[in-house]
């Protein structure tokens, strides 16, 4: 922590050093200004110009240019603007260039308490304190995990309300068996971030391996309020087909599991469900390619009204995109005018790339684009439809999304 307020305090000595600066220039500046209004010609320089202008307009009227209520006009004009003029430049007493020097060092100390007051209730002081405690523990000779456990512990005291205390808690509860201590670190994590669907899924699964498998109302009612927020949400949804699993509802948890691994980023959870999947799908006795897969059926239909835009022999691409628009296509089927309107199904088996399939993603875009041309990329002239949104999961025959030709690309 010494390296820390050493490192504000390097931080704080430029705002510092700006504070004072300008005192320094002080004397110099009240010098300048002082030359600069005891050498002041502006008044005179105005008064010059009055003198001109009323000569000049005195020669005007001599010469019958003006008369001589123009010439009063114009006279009283140039003497107000000379009293406008030379008005402002009364000038206040110049102040001493020490005055406001006690100022500074208040603001200097206002700065420094400011910033360490700021840090305290904004920083991240208790994170580096988490930090120290776990490169204290691993430099440890004796170090061992109930040697963390227990300055963790220590840190849960001091810090009650650092969600980072109780997140690492958690962790290092669970993983080490202590599924008690474990559901107490969370709830308080809970209470500090509040009801995140993520937080409650972990509760329940925690309360639902604690009560062997079962699904309590106690559990039942923390799935309901997390998948009221999130239905794709991937823990509940992996409960709940262990649940499904263990009742002998295969086709059920086939169903959660594979809307699950359809949020889930994480390699070995994936393969991990999959196979549970593979395992549900031999106790039903269905080869593994007649499960349905994850995707949407799309139903593709032409508008009436540009039927004779296009022959029956061009090229119709359906494809599904991520909303994001940050990834190559994620599925592609390809057919012609002559079988619209036609129903395709856009799942894995057509990604264009195993790294972008549409099993990765909840929503999907789904674009349609007619090519007269046969071409991948647009061109003008081409007909399209498109749906912005579409919810991705198990593909069922009754559950087809429309989506109509119905707008030329200029």
């Amino acid at each position: 922590m010494t390296l820390l307020w050493i490192a504000i305090a390097v931080l704080l000595l430029p705002a510092l050093w700006l504070l004072v600066s300008p005192l320094r220039k002080a004397r110099a500046v009240h010098d300048q200004q002082s030359d600069f209004e005891a050498n002041d010609t502006y008044a005179e320089q105005n008064v010059a110009i009055f003198k001109r202008r009323l000569a000049s307009l005195e020669a005007a009227h001599e010469r019958g240019d003006i008369d001589a209520t123009r010439l009063d006009e114009d006279r009283l004009e140039l003497e107000r603007s000379l009293l406008e003029d030379t008005a402002f430049r009364e000038r206040q007493p110049l102040k001493s260039p020490s005055a406001g020097r006690l100022a500074v060092p208040l603001v200097m100390v206002a700065v420094v308490v400011a910033s360490i007051v700021w840090y305290q209730q904004e920083g991240a002081e208790g994170d580096l304190e988490l930090y120290a405690v776990q490169q204290e523990v691993q430099n440890d000779p004796d170090g061992s995990l109930a040697m963390y456990i227990e300055r963790m512990e220590e840190q849960a005291e001091r810090q009650p309300n650092n969600p980072n205390v109780w997140s690492a808690l958690f962790s290092i509860y669970r993983e080490t068996g202590q599924m008690p201590q474990a559901v107490n670190a969370l709830e308080r994590l809970i209470e500090i971030e509040g009801r995140l669907p993520p937080l409650l899924a972990q509760l329940a699964q925690l309360r639902f391996f604690m009560a062997n498998r079962e699904l309590t109302d106690d559990v039942q009612s923390l799935v309901d309020e997390t998948l009221a927020q999130d239905p794709r949400q991937p823990t509940v949804l992996g409960l709940l087909g262990i649940n499904a699993f263990d009742n002998g509802d295969y086709a059920q948890a086939i169903d959660h599991w594979r809307r699950a691994i359809a949020s889930i980023e994480d390699p070995a959870t994936v393969s991990s469900l999959r196979e549970g999947i593979r395992i549900a799908q031999e106790q039903l006795g269905v080869a593994p390619d007649t499960v349905a897969s994850e995707g949407v059926r799309v139903t593709v239909s032409l508008d009436e009204s540009l039927t004779d835009r296009v022959n029956g022999d061009a090229t119709v691409f359906i494809t599904a995109r991520d909303k994001e628009g940050e990834l190559p296509p994620l599925a592609v089927v390809q057919t012609q005018v002559s079988e619209l309107p036609k129903t395709v199904v856009l799942d894995d088996s057509v990604a264009m790339s195993p790294q972008a399939t549409i099993s990765q993603v909840q929503e999907a875009r789904i674009v349609v684009r007619v090519s007269p041309s046969g071409q991948a990329m647009p061109q003008p002239g081409d007909l399209f439809g498109n749906l912005e949104s579409v919810s991705i999961g198990p593909v069922e025959e009754s559950n087809a999304t429309e989506v109509v030709i119905n707008r030329v690309f200029e």
